[in-house]
């Protein structure tokens, strides 16, 4: 089993060869500072806590809607209550997700599981997109078709999921959210919460004029308000699994702070990506200006990344004068 990573870790290379996107490198001579080193926030107890007791709650409700859904014909409570169930199914997943990033780094995966998170966070995205698709197809046969709604029982079964998403929309709002599960589970809750809110604004209507097609219209709508956080769930789970650069990250900025460092000539082959949530990591290489000393460069790099940039964990690696090869502008080279 592979020892884990120490704190700042500064790796020096002073070994020269030829470097291309391969990012092939001599591993030898590295310099640890000491101190345990985790790639990754740790996962959060409260945090698994307050997703458990929502998942009961939205599981329990969706049992309850789903019968209120069928008895009064309301397709805005059917939908809703396949919403919920998704969501139960979603916040299931988080747990598991919760359980499996726990488990510690190992030689085959040495940055840990803390990946899994970001991947049930993309299917918590994904389930809620095809609720959307599953919503509007029902909406259209509802024009179509329209369809006996008792607007009493709709209405009583709509406040009670309003009561217990708002009770589960406060739960999670008071955890850690920059726990990417957390966040999607809350944007589930929403979702919800505006299932409900549409379900008894269709109750009323209803009641007061008679109009069926109230149902299926709000229905619509708030399947177009989750859309557009499912979507945003969705590709930023997809950008950080493609180890896009993180947002509010500029690299250009970033190679000219570190260049600007005493005793650094160059600077090149920077590259930086989101392990998970807010864990940012880096890689890096840097020449030595004449007369300095190359084993002070990794941690005057390091320190730095960390204090301006928010870069939690960095690889330095010091190359000769002249060994940085600057990619060619198709990437060939």
């Amino acid at each position: 089993m592979s020892k884990p990573h120490i704190a700042g870790d500064q790796h020096t290379h002073h070994d020269h060869h030829d470097h291309d996107h391969s990012h092939a490198h001599d591993h030898a001579g590295h310099d640890h500072s000491a101190g345990a080193h985790s790639h990754a926030p740790s996962v959060t107890e409260a945090n698994e806590k307050r997703i458990r007791l929502v998942f009961l709650m939205t599981a329990g409700y969706a049992l309850v809607q789903a019968i209120g859904g069928w008895m009064s014909g309301s397709l805005a409570l059917i939908a809703d209550a396949g919403h919920m169930v998704s969501d139960a199914a979603a916040l299931l997943l988080a747990l598991i997700a919760y359980r499996v990033a726990a488990r510690a780094p190992d030689a085959l995966r040495t940055y840990g599981f803390h990946r899994v998170r970001v991947l049930a966070a993309l299917a918590n995205g994904a389930a809620l997109l095809l609720l959307v698709a599953w919503i509007a197809w029902e909406a259209i046969a509802r024009f179509r078709s329209p369809t006996t709604v008792l607007a009493g029982p709709m209405l009583i079964v709509a406040i009670i999921g309003l009561i217990v998403n708002l009770t589960g929309a406060y739960v999670l709002l008071r955890g850690n959210q920059s726990d990417g599960n957390l966040r999607g589970a809350l944007l589930h809750v929403l979702g919800d919460l505006l299932g409900s809110v549409g379900a008894i604004a269709a109750a009323i209507g209803i009641m007061l004029t008679g109009w069926t097609v109230l149902d299926p219209i709000l229905s619509v709508l708030v399947a177009v308000l989750v859309v557009r956080s499912a979507w945003g769930l969705v590709s930023d789970s997809i950008f950080i699994l493609l180890q896009g650069t993180p947002k509010g990250l500029d690299i250009k900025v970033l190679e000219a702070d570190i260049a600007s460092l005493p005793g650094i000539a160059e600077v090149g082959h920077l590259h930086a990506w989101t392990l998970t949530d807010e864990s940012i990591v880096a890689t890096i290489h840097v020449t030595p200006q004449p007369g300095s000393d190359p084993l002070a460069l990794p941690g005057l790099v390091v320190a730095r990344l960390k204090d301006r940039h928010a870069i939690a964990h960095a690889t330095v690696q010091v190359d000769p004068p002249g060994g940085i090869q600057k990619p060619c502008a198709d990437g060939s080279c």
